[in-house]
Parts: C-alpha cells; structure tokens; sequence
C-alpha cells in the first residue's frame, strides 16, 4: 500500500435552532396514470387502463457503455452540470467518513470493485450509520436549491429514496404534498419506518443525520444562508431544467436508477425524471458506497446513471441514450 487518504466528514459547526416541524400524518396512495397537462389544482388523475402501455421504443437496444465518454452533442450540457461541483465544493460526492487508500493489483481480487486510473487501483470504503429497512421517500424537484441540499445529505449518508418529482403543474405528487402536509412547500419528507413527515429542507437533513448517520450535518450543510445561495449558483449551468411538467404516461411502478447527486451525468437524468413526473428510486451510490460493489457484481462494472426500469425491462448505461429513452418511453 502505497498511501492513504482520509476524507472524514466533518463535524457540525453550530447547532440548529429550528424545531421539527409536526404536520399531518402522511396518506398512502398508488401511482395514477395521467396523460393530461392538469393544473395543480386538478382533482386526481384516473389509474392506468389496459390501453395504457409500456414498452420501449421500436427497435431499441441498450448501448454499449463508454467509459468517461461525453457525447459531442451533450457536451454543454454536462459542463453545466458540473459547475455544482465547483460551487458546493464536491459536497454529495463522498460517503460520510470516506477512506482511500492506494492498492497494488494483486490486493485486489477478481471480482472485487476498485476505482482504477491509469491503471492505478484505489480501494474506497466510508462509514455508514444505521440503515433504514425501507426506502425514505421526499417530494421535490430538482432546480430548487433547498431540495438540492436534502438530496446532498441522501448521497453523503448512502440512502436510498423514493422521489416522487413536483415540478410546476404537476398533476400529481404537487396535491398530493398539500393533501399529506397542509401546503405546497418543498422539499416534503417521509420516512415509512418510523411515521415521521416533515418540511423545511434544515430539519429534514438534521433528522436523516441523527436517524441514520453519526449526528453531525456536514459543514457546507450547515452555513445556513451560505449553503442556500451556493445551492442556488451551483444551478445556474443549468437554470430552470427540471423545474416544469412536460406532460407523461405515469409508470406502475418507480423507475430505478443508479446514481449520486454529485455527478453532472447523473443530474441531467434527473431533471427529464423530474420534468416527466416519474416516480424514481435512487440508489445512492457516491464515492466510499459499499452499493458500487452490488452493482459492480450485478452490471459487470461500475458506472452511473445504471436505469432499470421494471415497466418495460430496460436495463441501461449511458446519460444521454438514457434520456432519449425516458422521452420515447413516457413522454405524451
């Protein structure tokens, strides 16, 4: 072993003065199919009916997987995206209590996931707290920079979550927030496992910390209005993207994708999630994340976005041909 790094998270800087907000209990639904643009004010959509199909596009084949490849044509996008990084200082990208250290090949056995550059291997652990036996859910969309900050704590305390995309006219999950909390405010927290359901972006991270991590709220979380206006910068590659409802089939089931918030690639998948209003388990998986070895194992390699979509079958690489699927799939 060559040498090592250390990248412990942090911990908090001063103590949060807000109180848990109590709100109603949260109401169990099913995932509806819609196939109009409704206002938010429109009652709730009809469920889908056996003329509501999902499958994808003629002729569609999964592409073949291009390691830190950027399409010509997506190329602004992605350097869009990647200017969160600069702004929240790579704040989503590592696991709490993220450990490199430098291996030699034969450290590695076969089979066994290891971040390699130029043929170098560098072998990343964290360490993680409590694991909740079933997924949090949260309501929000992505170019708001309040549930930008939530998302970051999901990635750094490796959770995974169901979110369920409010953006602007959403027909769906945008009632079904004020039906469950009393009103239109993002992001919404549930959490299945112990009944809890809250707002205010500050609460939400200071509970999944407590709950499911060491207690301690990474500092670039915890500057207050700091945080909030570098969250803010930290969109403006790619203002207003994931923000409005462009009118969708709504799947029976969540999609499932593989992803982080710190990566651009990851980001411009989310926003077409978001804009189409589909449901969507993240399966949280930032540097240090033990899930990089289950999707090393699952896929044959590591690499995210990874969609798999139990609607249609699909299983994918690749940002960009992932969008292009979403679209050709759902969009109406």
């Amino acid at each position: 072993m060559a040498g090592v790094l250390n990248m412990a998270q942090p911990p908090l800087l001063r103590p949060f003065s807000r109180h848990r907000r109590t709100v109603k209990p949260p109401i169990s639904f099913s995932v509806r199919a819609s196939n109009s643009d409704s206002p938010e004010s429109s009652t709730a959509t009809k469920p889908p009916t056996s003329s509501t199909t999902f499958a994808p596009p003629p002729n569609f084949k999964p592409p073949e997987p291009k390691r830190f490849g950027v399409r010509p044509d997506k190329f602004l996008d992605v350097l869009g995206a990647s200017l969160a990084l600069i702004f929240r200082l790579g704040t989503g990208v590592f696991v709490s209590g993220y450990s490199a250290s430098f291996a030699s090949e034969n450290e590695i056995p076969p089979g066994q996931y290891a971040l390699d550059i130029a043929g170098v291997k560098i072998k990343e652990t964290s360490k993680l707290g409590p694991r909740p036996a079933k997924p949090i859910e949260i309501y929000e969309f992505e170019s708001c920079p309040f549930c930008r900050k939530v998302r970051e704590i999901v990635a750094v305390l490796d959770l995974d979550v169901i979110f369920y995309p409010c953006p602007r006219n959403g027909p769906n999950f945008r009632p079904k927030v004020v039906q469950m909390g009393g009103k239109k405010q993002f992001p919404y927290m549930v959490d299945p496992n112990t009944g809890t359901a809250m707002y205010e972006s500050d609460d939400i991270i200071k509970y999944l910390v407590t709950k499911y991590g060491d207690g301690s709220v990474p500092v670039l979380l915890s500057l207050g209005l700091f945080t909030t206006l570098t969250e803010g910068f930290a969109m403006i590659g790619r203002m207003g993207k994931g923000s409005s409802y462009s009118p969708a089939k709504l799947p029976p089931k969540p999609l499932e994708i593989w992803a982080y918030e710190g990566s651009p690639f990851c980001k411009l998948v989310r926003e077409v999630l978001v804009e189409l209003e589909l449901p969507h388990l993240v399966l949280s998986c930032a540097r240090g994340s033990p899930k990089r070895q289950v999707l090393y194992e699952k896929a044959g390699r590591f690499q995210v976005p990874y969609l798999e979509d139990p609607n249609t079958g699909v299983q994918m690489f690749e940002s960009a041909e992932i969008v292009e699927y979403l679209r050709a799939t759902y969009a109406l």
